[in-house]
Order: structure tokens, then C-alpha cells, then sequence
């Protein structure tokens, strides 16, 4: 009696067997927090290994070192963005209402995850080494243009969007207006008040953003054409 009662509460306190697969994702999500906060020089392993409650081993095991593991972290941060965009399938909708959807995304994507601008950020640091080390960076952000050169040329076909905008220079336009109201954030906040920051400035942000981008595309006979509530 006494020993099945020792084997029972052997069983109660022996440690559930963790899932591999759950586990990388957790080591990526604190690891995600612990370099977007800290950089690539300054995050520790200990810490990401102690708050998932797994070990240093274990972390190199997967991930093979420390830059290892920061540039998973980094295609994991593309991956979100790019897969996001997918999801928005434009293909079906028109070009003005596909521009403005994939404006406010990206706007709404970036306020929504600041530990990816961040973490941008400190790829500029390091002068992208670790995005021209990676090939899945490279081919997940190709389609990027693609799917804007697509929504581009259905614009123009129609008369809608003028010429002599290219995809590439379109997508810099966007990621920049919502780049930079993360990046800045603090700063910004500081020298000129937080209205912007709430949540009422933020809404109006990011419909004036894409208003923007569609002022700047559309033919100067089609600006009426820009969805009502945002003119």
C-alpha cells in the first residue's frame, strides 16, 4: 500500500514531458522581447533560457549559438509581417480599396508590434549582415513587391493610378510613414505632446496615412475617388 502511494505522488510531481515545437516557439517569443529591448550584444542567453524555463544547451541545440537564434528571431519577425500581408488578399478587391487596406495593415501591423520595429532597428546597427546571411528573409520579402506592383498595375490599367510610380518606391512610402511612428515614438512624444499616441491619434494617423498614398497615386481627375471618411 505504501509503495503504491509512493509511486502515485512519483507520478504527480514528475514534469510534464514539453512539446519540442512549443518550446522553440517560446525560446523565439522571449527571445524576440529580450533583443528587440537589449540588441544583439546585449541580450542574454541565461535570461531567455531562465524565463522559458529551459537551459542554454537546449536554446543552441536548436538555434546552434547566440547569432543563430537572433537571426531566427529576425526571419520569425519578417515571417508575421509578410504572411499578414498575404492574408489581406488583395487580388479581390479593387486597386483604390487595395492600396488603402495595405496601408492601413502595415500602419496598424507596426504600432501593434513594436519589438518588430526594434528589432529592424537593430539589424540597421549591424548593417543587415544577418538579412544577407539569411535566403528566407530574402524570399519572404520579394513577394512584398509583387503583390504592390500587382495592385500598381491593375490601377494604372484602369486609368485610376497615374504613371511613373514604381512598386519599390511605393513600398518605401509606406513602410516609412509607419516606420517612423514607432521608431520615434518616445522622442516625438516628449518634444511635442502624446495626442498623437492615443488611441483616437493613432486611428486618424493611420487613415491619413493611407489617404496620403492615395493622393499620391491617383490621377488628379480620380482624387474623388478616394473612399468616403477619408477625404
Amino acid at each position: 500500500m505504501r509503495e503504491a502511494t509512493e509511486l502515485a505522488k512519483s507520478k504527480e510531481t514528475k514534469p510534464a514531458v514539453r512539446d519540442p515545437e512549443g518550446v522553440r516557439r517560446d525560446i523565439l517569443t522571449v527571445a524576440m522581447e529580450e533583443f528587440s529591448q537589449n540588441g544583439l550584444s546585449g541580450a542574454r542567453i541565461d535570461e531567455i533560457a531562465a524565463r522559458t524555463k529551459t537551459s542554454k544547451r537546449m536554446i543552441y541545440y536548436y538555434f546552434g549559438d547566440k547569432e543563430g537564434l537572433y537571426q531566427r528571431v529576425l526571419e520569425e519577425a519578417y515571417g508575421k509581417v509578410r504572411g499578414g500581408e498575404h492574408d489581406l488578399e488583395l487580388d479581390g478587391l479593387d486597386p483604390i480599396a487595395a492600396l488603402d487596406k495595405l496601408c492601413r495593415f502595415t500602419f496598424d501591423h507596426h504600432r501593434a508590434n513594436p519589438a518588430f520595429i526594434r528589432m529592424v532597428m537593430v539589424e540597421n546597427i549591424h548593417h543587415g549582415r544577418h538579412m544577407q546571411m539569411s535566403k528566407t528573409i530574402r524570399d519572404l520579402n520579394q513577394p512584398a513587391i509583387e503583390e504592390l506592383e500587382k495592385v500598381l498595375r491593375r490601377g494604372q490599367a484602369s486609368g485610376l493610378f497615374r504613371e511613373g510610380v514604381t512598386s519599390l518606391e511605393l513600398h518605401w512610402q509606406i513602410s516609412a510613414l509607419s516606420f517612423f511612428n514607432v521608431s520615434n515614438s518616445a522622442t516625438f512624444s516628449l518634444i511635442f505632446g502624446g495626442d498623437l499616441f492615443t488611441d483616437e491619434g493613432q486611428h486618424r494617423l493611420s487613415r491619413h496615412v493611407a489617404e496620403m498614398v492615395l493622393r499620391y497615386v491617383l490621377r488628379p481627375d480620380h482624387l474623388g475617388s478616394i473612399p468616403t471618411g477619408m477625404q
